[in-house]
Formats: C-alpha cells, sequence, structure tokens
C-alpha cells in the first residue's frame, strides 16, 4: 500500500497529534478498496497516516467497525440564509457535509443598493442584516459570524444581470455587458468557482446564450467553471444539453449541469438520450460534468408554474398583472397548455403532485403540507387559479415541491461517473424558526440516502464509488485545493460513520428530521460531531476558487 510506504517514511514527524483517531477504515475518496489505518491530525491537517497507536495525542478517538471518508461536498446548498440564523449547519453536518456550495443562478453578492432594500423587504422568518455588497465580503462575514462548514460560492449570472438590468427582458448594451463582465471579474478575483446560471427563471430566462458566454470566458479566465439550471429539464431537455454544450466549447471551459434530472413523466425516455449528448461531449474532449440529488421530487416556486413574461419587472410587477383580468386569464390558458417555449413544472407534475410546502404569509401555512388540487377544491376554483392566488397573497412565489421524476432514471443517474451530488436545500436544524415551513426531505436527508439506501441498501453503487463521487470527484470538478481525500498534508475533513446504520429519516409529510448514524464528523481539524451530537464548534472557513489572489487588494469595479 503506497499510502504506508510514503507515511511511515515521514520520521521527520514529531508523533503528537491533537486528534489521534485509531482502526478506521480508511476509505481514501480515490474510489479505491478501503484500508485499515489511523490517521494523526495537528491542527488543521492530517499529518500522518499509517499504523500510530503507540503515538501520543490530546484525544484519541476508536473508530473500529467505522468508515472513514473525506467529507462531504454539497455541490449546490441553499445554506446561505440559514447558515446566517444557525452557523452549526445540524442538518447538512448529521450527514458528513463539510463544504457548501452557493450560487445557482443568485448569488449573495454582487449588490447594490436595491438589491439590498429588496433582499432586507423580502426577510420572513429569517432576519439579518446584509452589511456586504460583493460575494467575497458575503463569504467572510458568514466565516466572522461563525460557521460549522466550510464555504464556498460560484457568482450567479442571474445576481450579475440584475445588477445592470434590473428585471427587464432584454438583451445588455454592449456597455452594460462589458460591466457585467467586469462583476464577474471581480467575484473571480475574491475566490468564486466559476458563473452560475439558472434559466428557467425570470430575469435569468431572458438571458440569450451569447450572454451567457461573455460571462463565461471572464471565469475561464481565471479557471472556473460555468454550472447551469438548464434553460428545460423536461421538454427541451436535449436542447438545453447542446446549450450547456455549446457554452462550454466556445467559452473554453469546464461546465456542469445542476441535478441532472429527466422532468416529467412524457420525458422520462430521453434519460439515454440526454446522457449520450453528454458523453459524446466528454469524448471530444470537453469537460462536463453533473451533480444530482437522490429524490424523483424537486422544489422550487410557483413562479416555475407561470410565464416568465408575466414575472417581468420582478415581484411586486408580476403580482400587479395577476390582478388584471384579462392578463390573469392569458396567464391561465398559458398555464394549463403543453409548449416547449418555457418550462411549466405544474404541467410537468399535475397539481395532485405540487405538495405546498413554504409560505411567507402565517395566514396561509394551513395549507401546508397540501397538494394544489387540495387547496384549489378547498378554495373552488382551478389549481391555475389557485396558484395565482396563493402567489398573490403570500407576498411571495411560495414554495412547493413538484413530483416530477422517474425512480429508473434515479437510479440510472446515480451510476453514471461523471456526477456528483448536491442537496438544492438549506441546512437546517430541527427546532426554532426553522419549523415554521415544511421543506423537501432533501434538505436533512440527501448524501445519507446515497450511503443507505443506494449503496448498502439497493447496491446501486459500491460504497467506495459513493464515498469519491461525494468527495474527490466534485473537490476536482471544482479545482478545489488539499480537500477531497484523505492523504497527507490535506485538510481534515473528515465524515466518520457506520455504514449498516446511516439512514435518512426525513419525509415529505415528516421532513424536520436529522438522518442517523453519522458519527464523527471534523472539520479543518476540529470535531464537529462527536457520538452523533454536534458540539457546537464552528471552525468552516471560506474555500476559494483558482482565480483568488489577495482580492482585498482588487478594487471593486
Amino acid at each position: 500500500m503506497l499510502a504506508f510506504s510514503v507515511l511511515l517514511g515521514s520520521a521527520c514527524l514529531a508523533q503528537n497529534y491533537d486528534y489521534l483517531l485509531t482502526n478506521g477504515m480508511i476509505y481514501d475518496g480515490g474510489g479505491d478498496e478501503p484500508y485499515r489505518a489511523d490517521i494523526g491530525i495537528r491542527e488543521q491537517r492530517i499529518v500522518r497516516i499509517g499504523s500510530l497507536q503507540s503515538d501520543t495525542a490530546k484525544v484519541k478517538l476508536d473508530l473500529s467497525g467505522l468508515a472513514v471518508a473525506p467529507g462531504f461536498i454539497n455541490m449546490l446548498s441553499w445554506a446561505t440564509t440559514t447558515l446566517l440564523v444557525d452557523g452549526r449547519s445540524q442538518g447538512d453536518v448529521r450527514q458528513g457535509v463539510t463544504l457548501e456550495v452557493f450560487g445557482e443562478g443568485s448569488s449573495m453578492g454582487p449588490l447594490n443598493q436595491s438589491m439590498r432594500q429588496q433582499a432586507l423587504a423580502r426577510q420572513s422568518d429569517y432576519k439579518f442584516d446584509i452589511p456586504w455588497g460583493s460575494l467575497g465580503e458575503y463569504l467572510e462575514h458568514l466565516e466572522a459570524r461563525g460557521v460549522a462548514t466550510n464555504v464556498a460560492s460560484f457568482v450567479g449570472a442571474t445576481s450579475i444581470r440584475v445588477h445592470e438590468l434590473g428585471y427587464d427582458n432584454r438583451a445588455p448594451s454592449a456597455s452594460e455587458l462589458l460591466r457585467m463582465q467586469k462583476l464577474v471579474e471581480h467575484a473571480m478575483q475574491q475566490g468564486a468557482l466559476g458563473v452560475a446560471s439558472s434559466l428557467i427563471y425570470a430575469p435569468a430566462f431572458y438571458a440569450q446564450t451569447d450572454e451567457l458566454i461573455a460571462l463565461a470566458e471572464v471565469a475561464a479566465k481565471y479557471g472556473g467553471m460555468y454550472i447551469s439550471h438548464m434553460r428545460s429539464e423536461g421538454n427541451r431537455l436535449l436542447e438545453s444539453i447542446d446549450e450547456l454544450v455549446s457554452i462550454s466549447k466556445q467559452a473554453n471551459i469546464r461546465a456542469e449541469i445542476y441535478h441532472f434530472k429527466v422532468a416529467g413523466k412524457l420525458n422520462w425516455p430521453k434519460f439515454d438520450a440526454a446522457v449520450a449528448k453528454i458523453e459524446q461531449a466528454i469524448a471530444q474532449g470537453l469537460q462536463i460534468t453533473a451533480n444530482m440529488y437522490t429524490y424523483t421530487a424537486g422544489s422550487t416556486g410557483l413562479d416555475a408554474a407561470m410565464p416568465p413574461w408575466v414575472q417581468e419587472g420582478g415581484y411586486k410587477v408580476w403580482v400587479e398583472r395577476l390582478r388584471q383580468r384579462d392578463t390573469r386569464q392569458q396567464v391561465i390558458e398559458e398555464m394549463s397548455t403543453p409548449t416547449v417555449a418555457w418550462e411549466n413544472l405544474l404541467l410537468a407534475a399535475g397539481a395532485d403532485k405540487t405538495l405546498l410546502v413554504g409560505f411567507r404569509n402565517p395566514d396561509l401555512r394551513k395549507y401546508t403540507g397540501k397538494t394544489l388540487a387540495e387547496v384549489a377544491l378547498l378554495l373552488n376554483k382551478s389549481p391555475q387559479e389557485a396558484a395565482i392566488d396563493l402567489v398573490i397573497a403570500d407576498g411571495s412565489r411560495v414554495q412547493v415541491v413538484y413530483f416530477l421524476m422517474s425512480e429508473e432514471n434515479v437510479r440510472k443517474t446515480l451510476a453514471l461517473p461523471w456526477v456528483s451530488f448536491g442537496s438544492d436545500a438549506g441546512s437546517m436544524s430541527t427546532a426554532g424558526v426553522f419549523l415554521n415551513t415544511s421543506t423537501h426531505p432533501r434538505a436533512y436527508g440527501n448524501f445519507a440516502r446515497v450511503l443507505g439506501k443506494y449503496v448498502r441498501d439497493e447496491r446501486i453503487i459500491s460504497l467506495p464509488l459513493a464515498i469519491h463521487k461525494l468527495s474527490k470527484l466534485p473537490a476536482t470538478n471544482l479545482r478545489i485545493r488539499d480537500r477531497g481525500e484523505i492523504k497527507l498534508g490535506y485538510y481534515a475533513d473528515l465524515a466518520i460513520f457506520d455504514p449498516a446504520q446511516i439512514t435518512d429519516n426525513s419525509t415529505y409529510a415528516q421532513p424536520h428530521e436529522y438522518a442517523t448514524g453519522m458519527q464523527h464528523v471534523f472539520v479543518n481539524g476540529q470535531p464537529v460531531l462527536l457520538n452523533g451530537e454536534h458540539t457546537g464548534r464552528l471552525p468552516g472557513t471560506v474555500v476559494r476558487g483558482p482565480g483568488w489572489s489577495g482580492w482585498k487588494n482588487s478594487p471593486p469595479p
């Protein structure tokens, strides 16, 4: 075993550690079979791996019977605000997540004054100040407040567009596009991982391919990635993959697909053709990857049930239009009519498979856990009318769960070698303000579900491969240094669990349930979970992308 021959030869290292982890079964992240060894941790790093039981340490932990893996990377985290409320990141830490990656289309910076005011006005249960303006400042603010996990972010193409164009449905002028590129450049210098888009939503929907290429070219110059919630995951899935591949090729940039899926029953047979398109691009030398969540339902808002044109101008203008009789009737008609012009998730799922989970207005929370079809019946309205009235009454887009995918396709996606994992959710605790609304079970179970349901119970993939896809694969795709593997000199981000017990317990009916079976989690050499309980420690730090070179020396655009 190469690890032993190299590491045991490091006699110059002092044999005294902050933590000595003994008798664990090491899954190093590379996808190979595990081996039994001890791990010595000093300060933030792994300083020795081998037979170390005679060495001394401040704390020794016997890991007999446990799997020791690199900490897991959540490729799509919406913990941007939940971590401002509770930095412990309980929901994800209890699954072994040690790095949260933000930025699907909308990022926490850059913000202008108007965007800051809008963000403050939209706050509901989660209350926090917004003293930052740039993405880098947000990440440093989060680190300074204290957070259990490490944090990183893409810069959102939607945020860049809103910063310069507001919510208008138009192309940027040459000078506006130049300013947008400067904003991407500044974010990349601050450590952004790349640029991200979410193209089914207004105003991101209004961006044309050439605009996205222009932004991606800047990210590419700094070694970043283009990552996208594509323009369609259903009726125009194949065409949307073509667009992503075209952006990758023309901008000379690595590209990743957010939550790769085939949405809508009529589209499920497209799975093999979609995979073939991606693998053809890979064979041609492009670096195309994807991530997924391990459920047959997605979660977003009722805005994804309405045509993008009615949403131009932002929420207030959207609602004003919905109150106009003629516009309302046109929207209802378009919501009820199959189309390839925009992504209608209500039509793809059906009102009986659209679950209402998140209301801003406390008076509407009586509908939490009901389907849109059930609420429409209670209101004596069509599902389309009910959706419109709920958006108006709630003061928000209303968070819902859409049942869109097939279990067969989920299993096949899991086995793809270029697919990693992201929860597409916040990281919450099972107490306090988080209980005011429901959520998708992926918020508490996405990663444990990989290891329990799909590895142990159904044997879709092996445990070494699953750990590789949870750690080294995303770290490599993101060009993150010194993380994602159990390796000498790497940061001691570790997920230590019982393979026989790891289980996701969250359900659609009772989503606020922690996963079980994760025993210990280390972040930067400190235990944030010991014996299954959170320690309260907040050692997380900002993980920056390859373009970072001391962003404080770079003036904002």
